[in-house]
């Protein structure tokens, strides 16, 4: 009924050629581009420095906003564990819930190519 208004489109298909090999091994990343400014790689650089983390959690009514102090241990694409070695606590704390993060001393920063300090 409707093929003379409108027709199905059509995609070009993968034509994969029997000698064909991949680019590089599975684990091998030397051909992705090297970005570092990533929350979770600056985190990373900044492991053992003290800091504040800002946090909300929008649906709770008890910890609507919180701030954890402590020390960096671990950062990963969506977490970071802060330790309290005043009370001996170790906090995992969602990115979801992050706002930012203050640090107490210098930060090392690596962005592309460049080393800096903050």
């Amino acid at each position: 009924m409707n093929g003379n208004f409108y027709q199905n489109p059509t995609f070009p298909t993968n034509n994969i050629e029997e000698n064909h090999t991949p680019m590089s091994p599975p684990g091998n990343y030397s051909m992705m581009p090297m970005e570092q400014s990533y929350i979770e790689n600056i985190l990373r650089l900044n492991k053992g420095k003290r800091v504040n983390v800002y946090v909300s959690y929008p649906d709770s009514s008890e910890w609507k906003d919180k701030i954890y102090q402590g020390i960096i241990e671990e950062a990963g694409k969506d977490h970071l564990i802060i330790s309290d070695p005043n009370n001996g606590n170790w906090y995992l704390i969602r990115m979801i819930y992050l706002n930012y993060v203050e640090f107490m001393e210098r930060i090392n920063y690596s962005h592309a190519y460049s080393e800096k300090n903050y």
